[in-house]
C-alpha cells in the first residue's frame, strides 16, 4: 500500500525557493567572475559555490579553510606529479595512485579534515588525469583559482544574504 506524501508547509517551500535563489544568483555570479579572468574551466567556480552553498555561513566558514587547504594541496601536488611523470600513461595512474594516497597522509599529518582531503584528492585527479596542451602547473594553478573563486561567492552572499531560519 503506498504511503502518502505529506503536504509541503508554506514556510518549507518559501525557504527552498529562497535556498534555489540564492544558490542561483551565487553559481552565476562566481561562473561569470571565473569568465572574466579568461579561465577555461570556469565551471568549477560554479560548481565550487553549489557545494558551498548547501552549508550555513559558520559551517561554510569552517569548511571552506578546509576545502581550499584541500584545493592547494591537490593542486600542488598534481602539477609536480603530472610534471615528473610526464606523458607515459602507466607512469602517470602510478604517480596519481601515490599522490592520491599521500595526499591522505599529508592531511592527517596536518589535522586537516576529509572535507580537505576530498578536495586534494579531486583537484589531483583533475590537474593529473585531464589531458590537454597546457602545462600542469597551468592546469593546476587555474583549477586553485577557479576553486576560490567559487568558495569566495559563496561566502560572501552567504554572508550579504543569510539563509531564513527554519520555522517550527
Amino acid at each position: 500500500m503506498a504511503q502518502a506524501i505529506p503536504a509541503a508547509r508554506p514556510h518549507m517551500i518559501r525557504e527552498e525557493v529562497i535556498h534555489s535563489a540564492r544558490t542561483t544568483v551565487a553559481a552565476i555570479a562566481s561562473l561569470l567572475i571565473a569568465r572574466l579572468f579568461h579561465l577555461p574551466e570556469a565551471y568549477w567556480a560554479a560548481i565550487t559555490t553549489i557545494v558551498v552553498m548547501q552549508s550555513t555561513l559558520g559551517a561554510a566558514l569552517t569548511t571552506s579553510g578546509q576545502r581550499l587547504a584541500g584545493t592547494a594541496l591537490g593542486a600542488a601536488m598534481g602539477a609536480l606529479l603530472a610534471t615528473y611523470s610526464g606523458s607515459n600513461l602507466e607512469l602517470r595512474i602510478a604517480a596519481f595512485a601515490a599522490g592520491v594516497f599521500l595526499a591522505g597522509l599529508i592531511c592527517a599529518v596536518l589535522h586537516l579534515s576529509r572535507n580537505a582531503y576530498r578536495f586534494a584528492g579531486i583537484t589531483l585527479a583533475i590537474v593529473m588525469l585531464v589531458a590537454g596542451a597546457r602545462p600542469p602547473i597551468v592546469l593546476a594553478l587555474h583549477r586553485f583559482i577557479e576553486v576560490s573563486i567559487g568558495i569566495a561567492v559563496a561566502l560572501l552572499l552567504t554572508a550579504l544574504w543569510p539563509a531564513p531560519q527554519s520555522a517550527p
